[in-house]
């Protein structure tokens, strides 16, 4: 008796390139907005080929979302390396406002147009960006909290509510940026935020 291996057939796609442009029709539609024609059409493959490879269109989102949302904490997390509070806070924004107006994708944020009014049966859509957006607040929660232990901030600053703060100025850009606002448009009111936070410098 000989045994036979059986291989599946393989894959005439690169799954990393066909993420990207779903990504790029989830920003742009939202997930409901983005019909299945539409991301079949974009990632140039047919139904059973995006069955087969992301299980369904929510799992497609779940995928497209966390290869997204890893680079957006990569960058976070580089911007808030900068040594001082402040300058954390302002690279921060800045990143932020650069990327929202950035010319090789959609304009604006997937995390805040991808899914914010999602009807109730795909309640888990919003669920998943709010999720990341919590993560990516929570990174500024850390670095300032770090920043108040190390006495980089006011006594009495409240770290959480200043990571709250900033994170709602980032995800206005991105309503902003993704109505047309341009780069230097959101810039101009990072100087105005960064003017502001000056309070964020602890005395001598």
């Amino acid at each position: 008796m000989t045994g036979t291996t059986t291989t599946g057939r393989p894959r005439a796609f690169d799954e990393e390139t066909v993420l990207d442009r779903a990504t790029e029709v989830f920003w742009r539609h939202g997930y409901e907005g983005a019909s299945l024609s539409t991301l079949t059409d974009a990632m140039g493959i047919n139904r059973p080929s995006l069955y087969a490879a992301f299980g369904s269109k929510e799992q497609l989102f779940q995928r497209a979302f966390a290869r997204y949302h890893a680079a957006q904490v990569a960058r976070a997390r580089a911007a808030l390396a900068q040594p001082t509070a402040y300058a954390a806070v302002e690279a921060f924004l800045r990143s932020s406002a650069d990327g929202l107006t950035a010319a090789d994708h959609p304009a604006g944020c997937l995390s805040v147009q991808g899914g914010l009014a999602c009807s109730p049966e795909n309640g888990r859509i919003s669920e998943i960006l709010a999720t990341g957006r919590a993560a990516t607040e929570d990174a500024l929660n850390e670095r300032l909290s770090r920043a108040a232990e190390e006495g980089d901030l006011p006594d009495g600053m409240d770290a959480r509510a200043l990571a709250r703060f900033v994170m709602a100025l980032s995800e206005g850009h991105a309503v902003h940026a993704a109505a047309g606002a341009s780069r230097e448009d959101l810039q101009a009111s990072v100087d105005i935020a960064m003017r502001t936070l000056t309070s964020v410098r602890p005395r001598d």
